[in-house]
């Protein structure tokens, strides 16, 4: 393992992609704690303790939103523009030619994801800066500038803060190892690990929770990583055979080999989605601060950990694991490939039949998939209600982190086998996911 470390840095391209997406994440940590003109951080992150919907959104944003910095909302306005496009996609015939022309389609469908990013910016921007002036702690405002000069200002510091974000994700994505929207969400949740790990010694210190408690819930941690990646390794080998084809006077083909079929084709992008569509009401309240009953349906049937959270919750991502699994794997793509090149599933005819026959095989394998990843997600809000669990050590937090950490491995051991060096498993390839 320590030789395959040093080999990375030995390609020089590689060296440099490590070296700056690193750069670009330091540069998105130091802009977590740049705090928004007219905010007092401190008697904000006190008056928003306890646990609830804005806690999650803290998470995802990496501490920024209870500190109010430039970066508050986060990566998530990007994320739900994403969304949004990828939905209509499926229904205007206008986007889903633009997804069939390739490289060009794919910059124009870009493009307007970064237009309405800019919008949904503004309007949690807007929802969010209106929330904060709502704010009181032991009767003085957290905020100290008036109305008509700070609502104005937050709207242009937290959506060029978000625009900014999108921007540092990009170009990981271009210049950097890749995956640079999972690796900021990424990055943001590991870096809430040294202040939950305190606040866990902290219980224990003080006697406010038992070791036993402490040991059972890292036991679920590690067992909840070895499914993780279990399940993302997972795959269903679907048989295909080559004829022996002469040209000239050689004989090509003749070979069987097989169709890899992942139980997790989608990663960890329906829970990126199913959490992003969850902070949707929240910003709904914000944006209809004097509404009564959107704070009921926010206070009584989106309250994390309740029953019907976690259903609609887990009922999202299920949905989301098998759209995005349909946008990325194209049975009828694969179908054609196969029949161009002779290949053929043995007793399955070529053509249509294969395409059936390879999705009926990705529908059966993607559901136990999509069920076990939102499970997850799920249960440990059990511990959270009746332990008080930090956000942090929940199961959307792990499973984020391990599904990135996996891809990013990938995403490095390809360039090592490319230029020959041994990838971190001798007997194996780690399979990842393209974002």
């Amino acid at each position: 393992m320590l030789g395959t470390f040093q080999s990375v840095f030995k390609i020089e391209e590689l060296r440099k992609r490590i070296f700056f997406t690193f750069a670009l994440l330091v540069v998105y940590r130091i802009g977590g704690h740049i705090p928004t003109p007219g905010v007092d951080g401190s008697m904000l992150s006190q008056a928003l303790t306890g646990d609830s919907i804005f806690g999650l959104l803290d998470l995802f944003a990496g501490g920024s939103f209870r500190k109010a910095t430039i970066f508050a909302l986060g990566i998530m306005p990007y994320i739900s523009a994403s969304i949004m496009l990828q939905l209509l996609g499926a229904v205007v015939p206008y986007l889903q030619r633009l997804q069939k022309e390739g490289e060009e389609g794919r910059r124009k469908i870009t493009q307007y994801t970064r237009y309405l990013t800019v919008l949904i910016a503004a309007l949690q921007a807007f929802g969010t800066a209106q929330f904060l002036t709502s704010i009181e702690l032991n009767g003085f405002p957290i905020v100290h500038m008036p109305y008509s000069q700070f609502v104005p200002l937050t709207i242009l510091t937290f959506t060029c803060g978000t625009i900014f974000i999108m921007w540092l994700g990009e170009q990981i994505t271009e210049r950097g190892i890749g995956n640079g929207i999972s690796l900021i969400i990424f990055i943001g949740i590991v870096a809430r690990f040294p202040d939950a790990v305190i606040e866990e010694v902290q219980y224990l210190w003080y006697g406010t929770r038992s070791i036993f408690i402490e040991v059972v819930m890292v036991a679920m941690m590690i067992a909840v990583i070895a499914a993780v990646i279990l399940v993302t390794r997972a795959q269903r080998k679907v048989p295909v055979q080559y004829p022996k084809r002469i040209i000239g006077r050689k004989i090509y083909g003749g070979a069987t080999t097989h169709l890899p079929l992942s139980v997790n084709s989608a990663g960890v992008i329906p829970i990126i989605f199913a959490q992003s569509i969850m902070f949707l009401p929240a910003t709904v309240q914000q944006l209809f601060p004097n509404t009564e009953w959107i704070a009921n349906v926010v206070a009584n049937w989106l309250a994390p950990g309740g029953l019907s959270y976690s259903i609609i919750y887990g009922l999202i991502i299920v949905f989301f694991g098998y759209f995005y699994t349909a946008i990325v794997f194209n049975p009828i793509d694969i179908a054609d490939n196969m029949r161009k090149n002779g290949g053929f599933i043995p007793g399955i005819r070529p053509g249509k039949r294969t395409a059936e026959h390879i999705e009926r095989i990705l529908t059966r394998i993607t559901l136990p998939g999509a069920l076990f990843f939102a499970g997850i997600a799920i249960l440990p809000w059990v511990l959270i209600g009746q332990v008080n669990v930090n956000y942090f050590f929940g199961g959307t937090g792990l499973l984020i982190v391990v599904g990135v950490a996996l891809d990013t491995l990938q995403q490095i051991e390809s360039h090592l086998v490319m230029r020959h060096y041994d990838g971190f498993m001798k007997k194996g390839r780690i399979r990842g996911r393209s974002y």
